[in-house]
């Protein structure tokens, strides 16, 4: 199953990038939700600094050392290994499509500011986040997951505030961390398994109970998002101020869509792969 569910981030990153960078439809609505930002972004912008400015090369630094520490004092060796390969992979990976294997071809005459999917800083913000959900243990990861999605999520619309990244850029970034945390769950190794005491009970309901919470409220979300989305198709550059905040809006709630299913799916499979096993 979690093979599975990188396979899909895959093809999801690959969906995205084919219709918002690939074709002038999705460019015009990624670039009306850019536009649309500028409403109110003064004093939006007062709240989303602060939270950009914490994502740094030192903060993922910390952010792994911090997570390989814990699962090294759990004497989980392989889990301090697994942690390390999903951070660096997603963010080196991050770099390369962005800066080297993809462009943005210029289809609707925007200024040319080049490609930018997917978001370097949600990709910092979601890949630490994920590390802290691997390494911590089986009770507190549901909280954890919750933090974590609301981090990344305010991590990515604060992109949108600040115009630094289109919402397809924000999207595009939760799934490649995606992809890496469940192709590395796929592998779980003995040593990174959970251990429970004998007579205690392994199976955590509310995790299940998060998990299909915050499935429920990434539907909504999208549903909102895709509302929102068609409102303003097709867009163009002669679209109304309150059409260019409407597809604002829809991309927020996208970025909130996929986070909040992301890190949904990843506690689900964090919690079943490494499951301890049974005599």
């Amino acid at each position: 199953m979690a093979g599975l569910v990188a396979v899909a981030a895959v093809v999801a990153y690959a969906v995205v990038w084919r219709y918002f960078v690939l074709s002038a439809a999705g460019q015009h609505l990624d670039q009306a939700a850019l536009r649309g930002s500028d409403y109110g972004q003064g004093r939006l912008w007062e709240l989303a600094e602060p939270v950009l400015d914490v994502v740094s090369v030192s903060f993922v630094v910390l952010g792994l050392g911090t997570a390989m520490g814990i699962a090294l004092l759990r004497r989980r060796w392989g889990l301090a290994v697994q942690v390390a390969f999903v951070v660096v992979g997603a963010n080196v990976s991050t770099q390369i499509l962005k800066k080297v294997l993809l462009e943005r071809p210029n289809l609707i005459g925007d200024w040319g500011v080049g490609n930018t999917l997917p978001s370097g800083h949600t990709t910092v913000a979601a890949s630490v986040a994920v590390a802290l959900l691997l390494v911590v243990p089986r009770a507190a990861r549901p909280m954890i997951a919750v933090l974590g999605a609301t981090y990344t999520a305010a991590t990515g619309v604060s992109t949108l505030i600040g115009q630094w990244h289109r919402p397809s850029d924000v999207v595009a970034a939760v799934l490649v961390v995606t992809a890496w945390t469940a192709l590395t769950l796929a592998f779980t190794p003995t040593s990174a398994l959970d251990r429970v005491p004998p007579g205690r009970s392994s199976s955590y309901p509310g995790s299940v109970v998060v998990g299909v919470l915050m499935l429920v409220g990434a539907a909504f979300a999208a549903v909102a998002a895709a509302w929102c989305l068609r409102e303003v198709a097709p867009a163009s550059w002669d679209m109304t101020d309150l059409a260019e905040t409407t597809a604002y809006v829809g991309g927020a709630f996208g970025v909130v869509a996929a986070t909040a299913g992301a890190f949904a799916v990843l506690l689900l499979l964090r919690q079943a792969t490494s499951r301890p096993a049974r005599p």
